[in-house]
Parts: C-alpha cells; structure tokens; sequence
C-alpha cells in the first residue's frame, strides 16, 4: 500500500478512515506475527504501518475534537 498523507486523508470521510484504520490495523498484526514466526523481505513496513496508522487517528482525533 502507498504511504498516506495527511492532506489525503482529510479528504476522505470518517467512514472510510475507519475502514482504512481497520485494515492496516489488520494488516500489522498479521505483519507483526509473521515477523514473529519467520524473517521478513521487507523490515521497514512495519514502521511505515504504524506511521500510517498514527496519521489517520490523528484525522480522526482532530474531527471528534471539532465536532
């Protein structure tokens, strides 16, 4: 999956950032258990997950607090 940007994600609605935090949120444990089990091809996802995971609750933070 690409890197998400902020200005990307504040265009989209809430639904579908609860959808997109639901699959990454899915995608990194999966990623989490392999690593766990077997050597990874790629190290660096896992950071660029939970970066990405952190930029769209932060959208999502900044809409409850506006509402």
């Amino acid at each position: 999956m690409a890197r998400l940007k902020g200005h990307d994600l504040r265009q989209l609605d809430t639904v579908e950032l609860e959808r997109r935090l639901a699959q990454l949120t899915e995608e990194q444990f999966r990623l989490q258990f392999r690593r766990a089990t077997e050597a990874i091809e790629n190290p660096l996802q896992l950071r660029t997950l939970r970066r990405d995971l952190a930029r769209i609750r932060t959208v999502l933070r900044e809409r409850r607090q506006t509402t």
